[in-house]
């Protein structure tokens, strides 16, 4: 569970580093290199369905991400639940969905739907009592499925939409909502960041906290050695992987309509011998469903 890897984060004070899959073999590939847990992302699971970041994907297309996910790469995964795929009774299916599909956690987040990235200007979000009432759901969610190892992240988008103080108004409110986790998004400079964690950390100790890492967004890059010390406790990369792979199909398609063959593409090209070693696949043996990586 992700909740084990946090509390080992309050012995080490170590923040984790949380790459984001969207399919079984970028979790396997996550898995492979090393990393403690993974990060599966609504923007992601809805660009490799060809659609944008708007809610389009079901509550079902995410959790056949998740289960996928979750046993090719054997890792806990902190999963997007965009706004809880409904009100209230929805948010309590999805805790329940997303924790039998072999998510460890989840964040839902405040805005209306349909929503759009937290990076993208224009968001509405719903009222501060609304967001309230999801949380108080899907923490007595989480009580009844996992005896509340399943954690629950709240994101407020309010930076980007009514400023910087109503984002530090909102995750205070979270958390006394009952969220475990708080991920403020959107926010525009280091100093920001460091501010919401001291704040909230002055205040609950224990509190978990969420920095997105997203590229080309309104949040500046920052090393995980920073985030470490502005003491939170993981970091998402949600559509990094994605966003490499995206482009290297691109360049691969241009370079063999350009010169009608892939034999100049082929360097670049993960090899059969490579893609086996990932699957944990040997010709000639048997191979067990999943043969998780860890």
């Amino acid at each position: 569970m992700i909740i084990t890897h946090l509390q080992q984060y309050y012995i080490t004070n170590w923040c984790i580093m949380m790459p984001g899959a969207y399919n079984g073999i970028v979790g396997r590939q996550i898995a492979q290199n090393g990393f403690p847990a993974i990060y599966v992302s609504g923007g992601a699971i809805n660009a490799s369905q060809g659609v944008p970041d708007i809610g389009m994907v079901t509550l079902d297309g995410f959790c056949k991400i998740i289960k996928d996910v979750a046993l090719s790469s054997g890792l806990p995964i902190l999963a997007d639940a965009d706004t809880g795929f409904g009100e209230g009774e929805m948010c309590s299916k999805t805790v329940y969905e997303y924790f039998i599909h072999g998510a460890s956690g989840l964040h839902i987040e405040d805005q209306v739907f349909p929503k759009r990235c937290g990076h993208l200007d224009g968001k509405e979000l719903v009222p501060q009592s609304v967001m309230e009432k999801k949380i108080q759901i899907a923490r007595e969610a989480s009580l009844k499925c996992s005896d509340g190892e399943f954690i629950i992240c709240a994101r407020t988008d309010a930076r980007g939409v009514y400023g910087f103080d109503e984002c530090i108004k909102r995750s205070f409110a979270y958390v006394e909502a009952g969220a475990d986790m708080i991920f403020p998004e959107g926010l525009e400079s280091k100093e920001e960041l460091e501010i919401v964690a001291k704040l909230l950390k002055d205040k609950y100790p224990h509190i978990y906290l969420l920095a997105n890492m997203t590229e080309f967004g309104k949040t500046p890059y920052i090393s995980i050695e920073e985030f470490t010390k502005m003491k939170y406790s993981c970091v998402i990369y949600p559509v990094s992987t994605l966003r490499v792979a995206s482009k290297a199909v691109d360049d691969f398609l241009k370079q063999l309509k350009q010169d009608g063959s892939q034999i100049n593409s082929v360097e670049k090209m993960q090899t059969r011998k490579e893609l086996y070693t990932t699957l944990k696949y040997t010709p000639g043996k048997e191979w067990y469903y999943p043969s998780s990586t860890k």
